[in-house]
């Protein structure tokens, strides 16, 4: 039996470790490697890349993705994709999710993992069905999370939900490492007796059951799963690709893993690690294994970026106690699986309540959801804590998108020249501010180029 490898250190990895703040030219040179180096595919955009490299990184994410392209012209390009969500943090219009969708694929992208972070598949049938039609690899996601209301039997019915959707492939999506051994072998085995789509496991290495969980879910039937290169691995990583490697193929399975090429990727990027920990960008915390993680379940890019933020605030100290608050928070919403942007939602909350008070200072997308706004909740939302905010004929049970008008035309129309492409024009209503910004700084940076050319002529 083979078992395909997806490799994250450029997406999934350092969104979790560093909270995306690798820049291309870290990884440019060792792209080709990669290519090369036998995996199933390089997960490299979406998640919190996009909004990354506009807000922090001056890049162009659109560019970003097709110079990768340029270079990995073998080995399948991976994003990871929030329905209706996009990259951002709210429900969009249709007509925004297939375009955005459709310039993805002809920009590079093959492989769209897609999810709706309360499982609710009404929010992610229109990205689905974009990605069939633009004949790439739409691959729908089951987020995984332990509650009274998650079992066997409900995620395979969800299973067969997305069989029936159509998508190409399933993955298991374990966002804060919390399936235990046990937990995925029998997950896979109901997934494998309901459907005939591959299935794939994402799992990440926080609580340190990472390793143990994807033997269990291979010895299952498990086709493929998600591992980081060494330096890059462990922690809120994934578990690392050469242990995995080294572990599967000595207990007789296939993989078409180069250990010569994993060996001058590990070795690529064991110094760009080193400086980040220099740098105080990777934080010693996030390279741990947290088993209190099982209670809080919290995904391994929002440990690092909570973290950071309430680093930011002076509040660290109140770390662990927002960290506690979080199972709580969950309760009172239904059980949300915790990931982007539920695990933004209910951590920002969880912090709102310990500064200033249970549900003293509600931020509005936790009323959004309250209202409906994020799709149906798994479980039974608080009802004395809707009936703060919302009345019953207020309350949205339709797919919200088809409560919203579409606005690419008309965005494209209102920036004018600021948008130089449709891309551009995505970028902006996907965060409109942060995108102003980077065409401003865009444009004064080539007026500057312009003028030192010229000035340089005249010398």
């Amino acid at each position: 039996m083979k078992v395909q490898f997806t490799e994250t250190v450029v997406r999934d990895a350092q969104q979790s470790l560093i909270a995306t703040r690798m820049p291309f030219s870290d990884f440019e040179d060792i792209l080709e490697t990669m290519d090369n180096a036998g995996y199933h595919s390089i997960e490299c955009w979406g998640g919190a890349t996009f909004d990354s490299c506009l807000r922090f990184l001056d890049e162009d994410p659109w560019e970003r993705l097709r110079k990768i392209k340029a270079i990995c012209k073998k080995t399948p390009l991976q994003m990871l994709l929030r329905g209706q969500n996009i990259l951002g943090y709210k429900h969009y219009p249709d007509d925004v999710v297939r375009l955005f969708v459709r310039k993805s694929a002809e920009n590079g992208m093959d492989i769209f993992r897609i999810f709706d972070a309360l499982n609710d598949f009404r929010n992610i049938e229109v990205a689905v069905d974009e990605t069939l039609k633009c004949g790439k690899h739409a691959q729908g996601c089951i987020c995984y999370t332990t509650s009274p209301v998650h079992t066997v039997e409900k995620y395979a019915e969800m299973g067969k939900e997305l069989e029936k959707m159509g998508v190409n492939s399933i993955c298991i999506k374990d966002m804060a490492g919390i399936c235990g051994p046990q937990e995925a072998y029998d997950l896979v085995k109901a997934l494998k007796a309901s459907v005939k789509v591959p299935i794939y496991f994402h799992t990440h290495h926080t609580t340190g059951l990472g390793p143990m969980t994807y033997l269990k879910a291979i010895e299952a039937g498990l086709d493929g799963i998600d591992t980081a290169i060494s330096p890059m691995a462990g922690g809120t990583s994934q578990p690392a690709t050469e242990t995995m490697k080294y572990a599967l193929e000595q207990l007789g399975y296939e993989t078409d893993l180069d250990s010569a090429a994993l060996k001058k990727i590990a070795d690529h990027f064991a110094p760009i690690k080193d400086r980040f920990i220099k740098e105080g960008t990777l934080n010693p915390k996030s390279m741990g294994i947290r088993t209190d993680i099982l209670e809080y379940q919290l995904p391994g890019g929002m440990f690092s970026n909570m973290l950071k933020q309430m680093t930011d605030m002076k509040a660290q100290d109140k770390f662990e106690e927002a960290l506690a608050e979080i199972p709580n928070v969950r309760k009172d919403l239904g059980y949300p699986p915790l990931v982007t942007p539920m695990s933004q939602l209910v951590g920002t909350q969880a912090v709102n309540n310990v500064l200033f008070g249970k549900y003293k200072n509600v931020t509005k997308d936790t009323k959004a959801y309250l209202r409906g706004e994020y799709g149906r909740a798994p479980g039974e939302v608080n009802k004395d804590l809707i009936s703060q905010f919302w009345k019953d004929d207020e309350i949205i049970t339709c797919r919200f998108a088809d409560t919203l008008e579409p606005v690419f035309e008309k965005t494209k129309a209102e920036l004018g020249d600021k948008a130089r492409s449709d891309e551009d024009v995505l970028s902006y209503i996907s965060f409109p501010q942060v995108a102003e910004k980077f065409f401003a700084a865009r444009e004064e940076k080539e007026s500057n180029t312009v003028n030192y050319t010229i000035e340089k002529k005249e010398d």
